[in-house]
């Protein structure tokens, strides 16, 4: 990442930021990817934005974020966590309107893709949605699959999100089904301080004032609501990408 893509995703996060009111130096860096680079891998992408990232927020700011990524890794993904084979759990969220609706009725009675996310203020998920905006809805859209994104945030930042992207963002209140998957988990205190020095705080975005986030994870449903793939991501700087997921759509047929 040059120095101009950095000024680009801060001056576009900037924006974003002040309609959600909440400021800071890592919101700012942490939203709109340019456009062009949405072709690319999610891998190939979150790892050139990390080394711009990192030379905007200083040496020691990003050994805090690297030695949380190394921990999440170590620790694994959690005993419990969801896995194929397994159904959906019945699920109340809110849309970017603030109707409470079941999740059911927007995956409808066909496959779908429930793609779960940190928060729009997490760069990383910001260039995966974005990707998958560019690279994944098209195609699930031809094939008749739904397509979901849930994060905890509150439904303000759902709509904010969701009316960039052509695919429903949706809010989970309290992380309520992403618990009942085994599938939440909290920055770390030292993760919690960096972000307050940069100026923000994940629980001001959360509809239920915590800091309670999911990992990053992807399902994909058969007709019957039954998991059938299952990536949980711990490290968050990583996430599926889309062939995986077109992949796992097409062994349902």
């Amino acid at each position: 990442m040059t120095n101009r893509d950095v000024a680009q995703v801060r001056s576009e996060s900037a924006s974003l930021r002040s309609r959600r009111s909440v400021r800071s130096t890592a919101a700012r860096t942490e939203t709109t990817m340019p456009t062009e680079q949405t072709t690319a891998t999610i891998g190939a992408q979150t790892a050139d934005f990390t080394t711009g990232f990192n030379e905007t927020i200083g040496d020691e700011l990003a050994a805090v974020f690297a030695s949380e990524q190394a921990d999440l890794v170590e620790n694994g993904v959690p005993a419990g966590a969801v896995a194929a084979g397994e159904r959906l759990p019945s699920a109340t969220v809110v849309t970017g309107g603030g109707e409470s609706v079941a999740l059911s009725s927007l995956l409808g009675d066909g496959p779908a893709v429930l793609v779960f996310y940190r928060g729009a203020w997490c760069p990383y998920c910001n260039i995966t949605l974005r990707h998958y905006d560019a690279t994944l809805a098209p195609e699930l859209a031809s094939r008749g699959v739904a397509f979901v994104a849930v994060s905890p945030e509150t439904p303000d930042a759902s709509a904010t999100l969701g009316g960039e992207l052509g695919f429903t963002v949706v809010t989970d209140p309290g992380n309520a089904l992403a618990t009942e998957l085994g599938i939440v988990t909290a920055p770390s205190d030292a993760a919690i301080e960096a972000h307050t020095a940069l100026g923000f705080a994940v629980k001001d975005s959360n509809a239920d004032d915590t800091p309670a986030i999911p990992f990053p994870t992807v399902l994909v449903l058969d007709a019957e609501g039954v998991v059938r793939f299952a990536d949980v991501h711990v490290d968050y700087t990583t996430r599926t990408e889309t062939e995986a997921i077109l992949a796992a759509v097409d062994a349902l047929s």
